[in-house]
């Protein structure tokens, strides 16, 4: 019979699985870019300010997505602790993205808002003296290395080129806002600033 041609040439099968796997691949992701649920933003999104963007950069750096991350699920256990669950149009200007599923602390996609600046600051620089079982490394550094204005300010031109709306004004201010910034500062200022362009609807 013409299978067991199939499944007595190894090489064979391996072709054969190959373009499976294509045409079904190109059928569940080729779609995705012509939705506008996936590929426009969603009302309110707004790019990262210079800040923003330097905090994400120092985020990304520390690894802090490895512990973290930022993709509710549309579950009730979920929903009703974190918040919304994620769309893809809230992360349309992310690169990289940084949704994932390791949780070794709380989700922080709907995080801006529910702390004060200092609440972070202090969280950022010692865990432990406001959630005294946090497993959570302490950056004390971060309050004293300051964010280079210059390669944001690169960041930003590139992210340009890949569709993020900056402008020219928004660019050219970004070694000038960031000067003297701290990267706790910086990072506050990104934590603040996630999961604002939804807001939860709560009875």
């Amino acid at each position: 019979m013409k299978h067991d041609i199939v499944e007595k040439s190894p090489g064979l099968l391996i072709v054969l699985v190959l373009i499976v796997v294509a045409i079904g691949g190109l059928i569940e992701i080729v779609p995705l870019f012509f939705q506008k649920s996936t590929t426009e933003p969603v009302t309110g999104l707004k790019p990262y300010t210079a800040l923003q963007l330097a905090g994400r950069q120092v985020y990304v750096r520390e690894g802090c997505v490895g512990c973290h991350s930022q993709m509710i699920r549309p579950f009730r256990a979920e929903t009703e602790r974190y918040g919304h669950y994620s769309v893809a149009g809230e992360s349309v200007y992310e690169r990289p993205f940084l949704w994932g599923s390791k949780r070794t602390g709380p989700d922080l996609a709907r995080v801006g808002g529910r702390y004060s600046d200092e609440w972070h600051r202090v969280h950022l620089i010692n865990p432990r003296d406001v959630v005294p079982e946090s497993n959570m490394p302490a950056y004390p550094w971060l309050a004293t290395g300051i964010v280079n204005g210059e390669q944001v300010q690169a960041k930003m031109a590139t992210l340009r080129i890949v569709g993020v709306p900056y402008s020219d004004e928004d660019i050219a201010s970004a070694v000038e806002d960031l000067n003297g910034k701290t990267e706790l500062e910086a990072m506050i200022a990104y934590l603040q600033s996630l999961g604002l362009a939804i807001k939860e609807k709560r009875s």
